[in-house]
């Protein structure tokens, strides 16, 4: 009795797939980009929409008595936005002789701070700043 050796498909990356016919590398041709895909979660996300406020922020907003126009929300949504396309997390946005510290991938101000608050201030967890 003679034993025949078992062949075995070969193992690799189209291992147990259909074939690769013209119509499927056309199909994977088109199929959007990582970087386009990843773009399109973080718009998703809220990248690149309005910013938000935290309580916390607006409650100092009110205690310091500073006003906020439309022009320094533009201001501070352009800053979030330069901060972002730089990979920064949590910011500090220097503005007109205050202090913004906000969370870049939240679009969220945290805290607002007036040039009298900023004596003796101590920023901890920023990994980056911009002057706006």
């Amino acid at each position: 009795m003679s034993i025949e050796p078992h062949r075995v498909a070969p193992a690799g990356p189209l291992a147990g797939t259909a074939a690769t016919t013209p119509a499927r590398r056309a199909e994977t041709a088109a199929a959007p980009g990582f970087d386009r895909l990843l773009s399109t979660k973080l718009q998703a996300a809220g990248q690149d929409g309005p910013l938000k406020w935290s309580a916390h922020a607006v409650q100092r907003l009110s205690q310091r008595e500073i006003s906020i126009t439309p022009e320094m929300q533009n201001r501070l949504e352009g800053a979030v936005d330069k901060l972002a396309a730089k990979g920064g997390r949590e910011s500090v946005v220097l503005m007109d002789r205050m202090a913004f510290v906000v969370s870049v991938a939240n679009r969220t101000v945290i805290t607002a701070v007036d040039q009298a608050g900023m004596r003796d201030q101590v920023f901890t967890n920023i990994d980056s700043a911009v002057l706006s």
